[in-house]
This record gives C-alpha cells, sequence and structure tokens, in this order.
C-alpha cells in the first residue's frame, strides 16, 4: 500500500494526460463531430475508411517517413562524430562540448524563428552567402525541391544537442583500460572506435535511434511555423495533417482517427526496432 501511495500522484497524472485523451481520441474516431468537438451521429469505422482511401493521408505519411530519414540518421551520425571528437580531456574541450550542446537549450518556437530569418528569400543570411560566390539565391520554404530539406536541415540542428550529449556521455562510460589494451596490441584509431568503441556505445546509439525516430514523426513545431506543410504539401506530416483536420476543418473524428493511425504506425516501427536492432547491442 505505502508503494501504490507513492505511485498514486504520477498514475493520476498520466491517467488524467495519457490514458484519457487516448480514450476520448478512440471514441471520437467512431463518431461524427460538429465544430465545437460534440457528438453529432455514430460513425463506425467510417472515419478510418475515409482515412485510407485519402490521397493526403498517403501523401503525409510519405513526408513524414522523408523526413525521418533525412533527419534521422543525419543527426546520429553528426552527434556521434562531434562527440567522438570531444571526448577527450584536452584543454579546450570543454567549450567545444558546450557549443555543440548549446541547441538542446533552444525551443523549437525559438529555433524556427530563428531559422526562418536564415531562410528569408531576399534579407536572409544563406542567400547573402551565395549571392557572395555568385549562386542563384535559393526560395529555402517557398520551392517545393527544398522546402522539406530546409526544414530537415533547422531539425537536424535542434535536436544535435540532446543526441550529442547522451552519445558523449555513452564514449565517456568506456573504460579506458580497453583503449591502452587496443593501443599495446596496436589498433589504430579507426579500427579502435569500430571494434571497441561501437559496441560499448551500441546501448546509447539504440536508445537515440529509438527517441529520434518518435521525435520525427511526431514533428510539429517547426513545420508549422516555416511551412505550414507546403508548398504544395511537401511539407504536409502526419502530426501537422491531424492539426488541420482536427483543429482547423474541425473535423475531430477523423483527427482522432488519423492520430490513432499514428500511434499505431510509432507502435510498429518501435517493435521492429527492437527486434531487429536490439540484437546488434552489446549491453556487456
Amino acid at each position: 500500500m505505502l508503494a501504490y501511495g507513492f505511485m498514486a500522484p504520477s498514475l493520476l497524472l498520466f491517467g488524467l494526460f495519457l490514458f484519457y485523451p487516448l480514450l476520448k481520441s478512440v471514441y471520437l474516431s467512431l463518431h461524427l463531430t460538429d465544430p465545437r468537438g460534440r457528438i453529432a451521429a455514430f460513425a463506425g469505422l467510417d472515419n478510418f475508411r475515409e482515412l485510407f482511401l485519402s490521397e493526403r493521408f498517403y501523401q503525409s505519411l510519405k513526408v513524414t517517413l522523408s523526413f525521418t530519414l533525412l533527419t534521422v540518421p543525419t543527426c546520429i551520425l553528426l552527434a556521434l562524430l562531434l562527440a567522438a571528437l570531444t571526448q577527450s580531456k584536452l584543454r579546450g574541450m570543454r567549450i567545444f562540448q558546450f557549443i555543440f550542446s548549446l541547441p538542446i537549450a533552444i525551443s523549437f518556437g525559438t529555433g524556427s524563428v530563428i531559422w526562418m530569418m536564415l531562410f528569408h528569400p531576399t534579407v536572409g543570411t544563406l542567400n547573402y552567402f551565395l549571392g557572395l560566390v555568385g549562386a542563384s539565391p535559393v526560395g529555402w520554404l517557398t520551392d517545393p525541391a527544398w522546402a522539406l530539406l530546409s526544414v530537415s536541415l533547422m531539425t537536424v540542428w535542434m535536436t544535435l544537442g540532446f543526441n550529442y550529449i547522451v552519445l558523449l556521455s555513452g564514449l565517456q562510460g568506456v573504460p579506458e583500460e580497453l583503449y591502452e589494451s587496443a593501443k599495446i596490441d596496436g589498433s589504430g584509431p579507426i579500427r579502435t572506435f569500430l571494434q571497441v568503441t561501437l559496441p560499448l556505445v551500441s546501448p546509447t546509439l539504440f536508445f537515440v535511434a529509438i527517441v529520434s525516430v518518435i521525435g520525427a514523426f511526431q514533428t510539429f513545431g517547426q513545420i508549422h511555423i516555416l511551412t505550414k506543410g507546403g508548398p504544395m504539401y511537401t511539407t504536409d506530416v502526419i502530426v501537422y495533417n491531424i492539426y488541420q483536420d482536427a483543429f482547423v476543418n474541425f473535423r475531430f473524428g477523423i483527427g482522432s482517427a488519423q492520430a490513432l493511425v499514428l500511434f499505431a504506425i510509432i507502435l510498429i516501427l518501435t517493435l521492429l526496432q527492437f527486434a531487429f536492432l536490439e540484437k546488434k547491442v552489446h549491453y556487456q
């Protein structure tokens, strides 16, 4: 009873902000609603049927997958590279560790506004430097060919801080004795990193990969601020599509159905990662 007493506040918060909204979403997904969110009629599985027959849903799913492939591997590899280069205790490394960790202190809203100014087509810094080298200005957020890449670039920078801190902690947890033994055996830096460091840091990489994929599928803030799903739906990720259906078009039923489908997709991807990637993780 004492243990349940200590758990009660957390269970109450989970029930209020997680389990109740989940059950409410299931309920709304089976009904049609008016603009105020009140139940208008029972729809059964019609919302799901309409969703799976919608071309825009598959378009948003494709955009979300592309966004995930552009951001997750890039950010993990870049964070791992920076962590490997700055894990030593040489003088001045603390400054670089602070700089590379800095994005974690910036909210997505603030970061999006900063990058919006950088991406500005006429007064933006990026196009200014392109002009200095004689290149034509780029419509970073207005050109369908560049919009998703631009948002992905901003997202990589924003998530780099968290990944860098976690991976740096994992690298610093590798015993120094192993590096000394590898050096005595004649192993070079690259071979040591591939055969000693990577296996020992694989649990950290596995954690970062799962968290990053879930975060990529839940992306909303930078899309809403920078592109609002445009141009021509090239940045219309699933969560922004849910926002449009539920809170702009007031179709709470179809929005709830899409949210449940997104939950199922994330759950399946997480289980697949555990099924295939965890086999390559060395916990000892």
